[in-house]
């Protein structure tokens, strides 16, 4: 395996003393996990925080092997971790996709359609500009991984809430159902962070 491509970082998990072992998405060759020596470093600790976009280089000696991916940073979302909303909103929605997308299946609709996601949270002045994007993406997820309807048709922020609140038991049933990790954790940070804008 030979890849060099742009990619959504969605995960990043410590492995022995200082590498990391990330879950990155691409357009063409979906999720794909790698081994990334020296990722807890000083240099590259800033790069592989979730909801980054790299530059990946990704090989592996055969398919059988974990790759070593070598990356570097093209748009950082560390900027927007001190924020509660935005930072929610991040580690909700990188979480969701490392969590229920397979490797190396390819969903460049997905791929578009979340780094259009991490640009409104990342640019808007406020998180109303962003939360019917996030419901739409949702519902995206749902619909590619064969669990949803069509695109909701959303008026105003209230409604956008009311979706994400509907969308929740289907997420937890059909998507998170197999995962270990506890993935809605993230989901009712957000949530309540959200509930508390509105107040």
């Amino acid at each position: 395996m030979h890849l060099t491509a742009p990619a959504i970082l969605l995960a990043a998990r410590p492995h022995g003393e200082t590498a990391v072992i990330t879950r990155m998405l691409t357009e063409q060759s979906g999720v794909v996990a790698a081994y990334v020596a020296g990722g807890r470093g000083r240099h590259l600790r800033p790069v592989v925080i979730p909801g980054n976009i790299v530059q990946a280089e990704v090989r592996a000696k055969s398919d059988n092997q974990l790759p070593f991916a070598r990356l570097e940073l093209v748009t950082s979302r560390g900027p927007w971790l001190s924020e509660p909303l935005p930072a929610a909103a991040i580690a909700w929605v990188t979480a969701l996709t490392a969590a229920v997308l397979p490797e190396r299946n390819a969903y460049p609709t997905l791929y578009a359609a979340l780094g259009a996601l991490l640009e409104a949270i990342c640019s808007a002045d406020a998180a109303r500009q962003w939360v019917e994007v996030l419901a739409v993406y949702e519902a995206l997820l749902l619909r590619e991984l064969g669990y949803g309807g069509e695109r909701p048709a959303i008026a105003d922020l209230g409604q956008a809430l009311e979706i994400l609140d509907r969308q929740e038991p289907l997420i937890a049933r059909y998507l998170l159902a197999d995962t270990r990790a506890d993935v809605l954790a993230a989901r009712q940070l957000l949530r309540q962070r959200l509930a508390r804008m509105m107040e």
